[in-house]
């Protein structure tokens, strides 16, 4: 067997975003994953949440090993799918692959370091494979107009377009017009751990609420 892949910011973070999942999912339902990675997310939750199966996938070829080597023996996980949003020849074999709606779609940490065409594309897929009142849910650090930007992110920012000019940390309103485009709007909106956010997003047009902050 390989030798799964590691990230430790995902090691310390599932934890505080399996919080909030425990509260806004219902008790069962199908979830798919996008943008899996190593494969830390998905096996920690599926563990936590038995009554959910769970359909990893990532853009990386390298990812799927790992993510079936996290996830072995736990029968409510399905190996995982190569899913680039932006290559229409794997957004066509998802809709295969799934055969049916899903009650959630789980993607964290990837709308800043892709290019900014991902974030249209995940919204549209969300709107295509999501079930009436699927729930799409997204963690990772945004920029907000009327909340100041951590010394933390502002570095990382700075970073990340160093490296590729086409990443960057996104402002959150950018991303809710592109939400707003396929009919998902914001139910709510969770402050995490190290200035990330958890966004719970719906196609019902609630009012967002700021939800428990974790510790």
């Amino acid at each position: 067997m390989i030798s799964p892949l590691h990230s430790p910011a995902a090691d310390r973070n599932k934890a505080p975003i399996l919080e909030p999942l425990r509260r806004v999912l219902p008790a069962s339902g199908l979830a798919l994953e996008v943008a899996s990675g190593s494969g830390q997310h998905v096996a920690h939750f599926a563990a936590a949440l038995p009554g959910w199966t769970w359909q990893p996938s990532d853009g990386d070829a390298r990812s799927s090993a790992s993510i079936d080597a996290w996830c072995s023996g736990l029968t409510n996980v399905r190996p995982a799918l190569r899913l680039d949003v932006l290559d229409e020849a794997s957004v066509a074999a998802l809709a295969v692959a799934l055969r049916e709606p899903v009650d959630a779609l789980y993607c964290a940490n990837m709308l800043h370091i892709s290019p900014w065409a991902t974030c249209a594309a995940l919204m549209q897929l969300a709107a295509r494979h999501l079930a009436p009142q699927g729930q799409l849910v997204l963690y990772g650090p945004y920029l907000e107009a009327d909340v100041p930007t951590s010394p933390g992110n502002l570095a990382f920012d700075a970073d990340l377009r160093a490296r590729d000019a086409a990443w960057g940390i996104r402002p959150l309103a950018d991303v809710l017009v592109q939400a707003a485009r396929v009919g998902l709007h914001l139910r709510e909106r969770v402050a995490m751990p190290a200035n990330n956010l958890l966004l719970v997003l719906a196609r019902d047009a609630c009012p967002p609420m700021a939800g428990p902050l974790s510790p």
